[in-house]
C-alpha cells in the first residue's frame, strides 16, 4: 500500500511537518512513514584522511581525527533516532495510531532516496526551509525545489502553524498540468469536505472561462464545494495573493513545473515564485 513519507530534521519546520503528517494520515487512512536522511555530503560516512598528512604529522594525530569524526558521524545518527522518536510522540499526541507509524532513518542523499522509493509514495510532507535555512525568511532549503522538479508523486510543503485547511484554492489556467492536478483533487480523500476556491488569474482569463466552468462542474460531481473566481489583473502572482489573504485560504493547490525549462528560463517559474512567497501550505501536483 503507498504511505505518507514525512521528512524530518533539526529545523523549526519539523513540527508543521507532524501537524501535516497527522492530518494527512487521518484524511487519506495510509500508513505513514516519517524519514530522517543524513546526508553523505555532510557527515561522511567514512573519511578518507590521507590527504590531511602533511610534513611532521603523526599517524597517531591522523587516527585521532579519524576517531572524532566516527563519534560525530555516530552522534549525528543518535540525533536523528531521538528526532524521529519526538517526531512520532507528536503525531500520536494528534490522534494518529502508533501502529500507523514507522520511522526510517539513511545515510544517503535525500533526492536520491526518495527517488528510489518513489514508487511506493502517496504523498510527500516537507517543511519550507531545512536546518541550513531555517533562519532566512522567504528562503526555500535546496532539497525541497530539487525533490520538487524529481518526483513525481504530490508534495505538501508545510508551514509554520499548519492546522487542519478549512479553505483551500486551486489555482487553475486551463493547462493540462492544471487538469491533471484537477483530477487528482476530484479523486482523493485527502481535501474532501474542505470548501474549494478555484481561482483563474490573468489578462486573458475571458476567453476559459468555458474551461473553468467545466472544472467547477466536474469538482462538484465529486461532491465539493466550489467558489469560482477570476482576476484579471496582469499580475497574476500578487492577484493571487491577495486573493488568499481576502478570503482566508489556509492551502493552496496547484500543477508543478508544467512549462518547458526554456520558458521557465524567460518568464520564471509559477511553481518557484509560490514555493519562495506563498503564505500558506502549498500542495504540488505533477
Amino acid at each position: 500500500m503507498s504511505k505518507i513519507v514525512a521528512c524530518i530534521d533539526g529545523s523549526p519546520a519539523a513540527l508543521a511537518v507532524c501537524d501535516a503528517a497527522a492530518w494527512a494520515q487521518q484524511q487519506l487512512s495510509a500508513p505513514l512513514q516519517l524519514l530522517h536522511v543524513l546526508e553523505k555530503t555532510d557527515y561522511p560516512s567514512e573519511s578518507d584522511m590521507s590527504g590531511n598528512i602533511g610534513l611532521g604529522t603523526r599517524e597517531h594525530l591522523l587516527e585521532e581525527l579519524a576517531e572524532l569524526d566516527n563519534q560525530r558521524s555516530r552522534l549525528m545518527l543518535e540525533q536523528g533516532r531521538f528526532m524521529l522518536q519526538e517526531a512520532q510522540k507528536q503525531i500520536e499526541a494528534r490522534g494518529v495510531a502508533s501502529e500507523q507509524i514507522d520511522r526510517l532513518q539513511r545515510h544517503d542523499n535525500l533526492v536520491d532516496s526518495l527517488q528510489e522509493n518513489q514508487a511506493d509514495i502517496r504523498l510527500l510532507i516537507m517543511g519550507r526551509q531545512g536546518e541550513a535555512h531555517a533562519r532566512a525568511a522567504n528562503a526555500v532549503g535546496s532539497h525541497l525545489e530539487n525533490v520538487t522538479r524529481t518526483l513525481q508523486q504530490p508534495i505538501l510543503m508545510a508551514l509554520d502553524g499548519f492546522s487542519a485547511p478549512k479553505r483551500f484554492l486551486i489555482a487553475y489556467d486551463g493547462s493540462a498540468t492544471a487538469n491533471k492536478a484537477l483530477n487528482m483533487v476530484a479523486q482523493s480523500p485527502l481535501l474532501k469536505g474542505v470548501p474549494c476556491h478555484l481561482v483563474m488569474a490573468g489578462k486573458r482569463v475571458e476567453r476559459q472561462r468555458e474551461q473553468l466552468a467545466n472544472a467547477e462542474k466536474m469538482l462538484q460531481g465529486n461532491g465539493f464545494d466550489v467558489t469560482t473566481a477570476t482576476l484579471e489583473q496582469e499580475e497574476v502572482r500578487p492577484a493571487l495573493l491577495n486573493y488568499i489573504k481576502e478570503n482566508e485560504i489556509e492551502l493552496m493547490v496547484m500543477g508543478a513545473w508544467g512549462h518547458s525549462r526554456i520558458r521557465q528560463l524567460l518568464v520564471g517559474s509559477m511553481t518557484n515564485w509560490m514555493l519562495h512567497n506563498s503564505p500558506v501550505p502549498l500542495l504540488l501536483l505533477r
